[in-house]
């Protein structure tokens, strides 16, 4: 069973829908004592990196999840789930991260040409050859984004996309079985189906 984290913040509606369209065997979980009954882990997140982190660890979620991460159990992490992983954020300066992967969580420059944030659909190009998440799923795939903030400079061999937003950044991560995307995968259409669908055959693999 996959388990959807619910501490208090987050698109679950959608991701939760997402996986039962899919038939996908996931539960929204509330508390961390559900986590022991879990092969797999989801977090998402919309809002604020520093509200985000406040409500992991008000929760109880913060320790749990970073063991979880630590022992390489299949988690995917989607939006604020990614920035979440590293160090800080520009967002929330005085909040740290969980400091998972190295980097940080920095605004998109000033641009005339740009809105941000970012809305819309923009292509995902795969640099981490085998990775599990973009199986069946064609090179510089459009994905749906919502976002202000990119993680910056995180560890490169763990860095499995990339987007093109006035420059290059790092859409999506993936570290054994460690995985997360700045994009929307549950708002991404087929494309984004077939992301979680290949994720959830990650966890049957790694069990």
């Amino acid at each position: 069973m996959i388990g959807i984290i619910d501490y208090g913040m987050g698109n679950l509606g959608s991701v939760s829908n997402a996986c039962r369209y899919l038939d996908i065997d996931a539960r929204i979980i509330t508390a961390p004592d559900e986590i022991p009954d879990c092969n797999a882990l989801i977090l998402p997140g919309v809002g604020a990196f520093g509200d985000c982190m406040v409500h992991l660890r008000e929760h109880g979620f913060a320790k749990p999840v970073k063991e979880w991460i630590s022992a390489d159990r299949p988690f995917l992490g989607i939006c604020l789930g990614l920035q979440v992983l590293v160090e800080g954020s520009d967002e929330s300066p005085d909040v740290p991260g969980l400091g998972i992967l190295a980097g940080r969580v920095v605004l998109f420059p000033a641009d005339a040409t740009l809105k941000v944030p970012q809305i819309g659909w923009n292509a995902v190009r795969q640099v981490q050859p085998g990775c599990p998440l973009f199986d069946g799923i064609d090179d510089e795939s459009y994905f749906y984004f919502v976002h202000s903030y990119y993680v910056e400079t995180p560890e490169k061999d763990a860095v499995a996309g990339v987007t093109v937003y006035g420059s290059d950044y790092t859409s999506c991560i993936r570290r054994g079985n460690l995985m997360a995307v700045q994009f929307h995968p549950e708002k991404s259409q087929q494309k984004g189906l077939q992301l979680l669908r290949n994720f959830s055959a990650a966890c049957l693999t790694s069990a």
